[in-house]
């Protein structure tokens, strides 16, 4: 049995999450009943990632920022930067999508009980709310920026501590650590319940009368990740830049696909960030940051949708106004972990930039979550493998401006 394991774990984990893959579809199409069971699977593995994610991301901060040495820089700014240039680009290529291929919807009643943010400004002030939260009440939540906020502070005053402090940190970090990796080693098994549920429940019928939408979403996510993003990567490390960029989406955005979280893609993301090498002092604070405002897929469901909402009204729309709305959902986007239900219910905000009224705009919300199996899905692979890219590419720039050789590999 030991030597199984053994052999098992030999094999890479990507590898292994393909055959996790396969036996769930197998299982879906053909014993779907009697397989009913192993969606638990799925259940435990989001679980475990979700109940970690945070106690990793609070103790991973504070250590790092508590041992963080006067004179050692970080790549912050640019990481920032990168997020924001990728989102707005996201929001974008969208808007130029919907112009090039406008869509229509047929609406029908689907997302009554669902309050969308009043404007741009209850999204500002849910997340400013979440920055001052009760810190135990940030951790048994999830909220990544209180939780972010609270490390961050405690981090700056435990820099005077006493060693032994600071090694007890360091000691719980690492332990939360290993735990982490294995949680991680039970991915196969979880995205097999994953993909097994997915089928069973939803099937991809209902998914055909969208094609066309399903298609220009899709389709712009794709060109982001494999264009523009590689396009801003190429640019700051002046490198074939497609190595890196397959690397992140294989290992952080397959888990990210199935999972269709980013918070419990934050240890997944982690764990590739030490596996790259990258600075822990900046992939500690990095990864959770990305994992609420680095929303390039947010931006593209937001504008998408919005411009069919358009579309189908008739509504006459100028670019330059179209334009607005790249902006519009960039910033709405870096707010979406902030509002319950994400991108979809940030569409009524944007919609009200057309005058569109809200009953309307809910409607097109409902069309989102017919079609969330395989947007959200996308959505959250597109964002989640973007925080480790982006968090390496302002790494690799700073070691190309100082001469030291980049190695990357695939």
């Amino acid at each position: 049995m030991k030597n199984a394991i053994s052999k098992w774990n030999q094999i890479s984990l990507v590898k292994r999450i393909l055959l996790g893959i396969i036996a769930g579809v197998a299982l879906a199409l053909t014993i779907p009943k009697a397989a009913g069971w192993i969606t638990i699977f799925g259940t435990l593995f989001v679980g475990a990632l979700k109940a970690v994610a945070p106690v990793l991301v609070f103790f991973l901060v504070m250590h790092a920022i508590s041992k963080h040495r006067s004179g050692h820089k970080t790549n912050m700014k640019s990481i920032i930067a990168l997020y924001g240039l990728s989102t707005f680009l996201a929001g974008f290529v969208a808007v130029v999508a919907s112009f090039i291929f406008p869509v229509t919807l047929s609406l029908a009643p689907g997302a009554e009980d669902v309050t969308p943010p009043g404007g741009i400004a209850e999204v500002l002030q849910t997340l400013l709310t979440n920055v001052v939260d009760n810190p135990v009440n940030a951790l048994i939540n999830g909220n990544y920026i209180g939780i972010l906020t609270w490390a961050i502070l405690l981090g700056i005053a435990l820099r005077k501590a006493a060693d032994t402090t600071k090694n007890m940190l360091a000691n719980f970090s690492d332990a939360i650590s290993t735990l982490v990796k294995w949680v991680i080693n039970f991915a196969p098994i979880g995205i097999m319940g994953l993909v097994f549920d997915a089928i069973v429940t939803n099937g991809l019928s209902a998914l055909l009368d969208y094609g066309k939408l399903l298609a220009i979403l899709l389709g712009s996510m794709f060109f982001i990740a494999l264009v523009v993003n590689p396009l801003i990567v190429f640019l700051n490390i002046r490198r074939n830049p497609y190595p890196l960029v397959f690397k992140c989406l294989r290992e952080s955005g397959m888990t990210a696909f199935f999972t269709r979280s980013s918070a419990a893609n934050i240890p997944v993301n982690m764990s590739l960030c030490e596996k790259l090498g990258l600075d822990e002092d900046t992939y500690s604070v990095s990864i959770p940051l990305g994992a609420t405002v680095n929303m390039a897929g947010a931006a593209v469901t937001i504008s998408i949708l919005t411009l069919a909402a358009v579309h189908t009204l008739g509504i006459q729309v100028d670019f330059a106004t179209a334009l607005i709305l790249s902006v519009l959902a960039a910033v709405s986007a870096a707010g979406a972990s902030g509002v319950a239900g994400g991108s979809l219910l940030l569409i009524p905000l944007a919609a009200s930039l057309f005058g569109i009224p809200n009953d309307i705009a809910m409607q097109v919300v409902g069309v989102g979550f017919i079609i969330g199996v395989l947007q959200d899905s996308c959505e959250t692979a597109l964002n989640s493998s973007s925080d480790v890219l982006f968090t390496a590419t302002a790494e690799y720039a700073k070691k190309r401006k100082e001469g030291k050789i980049v190695k990357i590999t695939a």
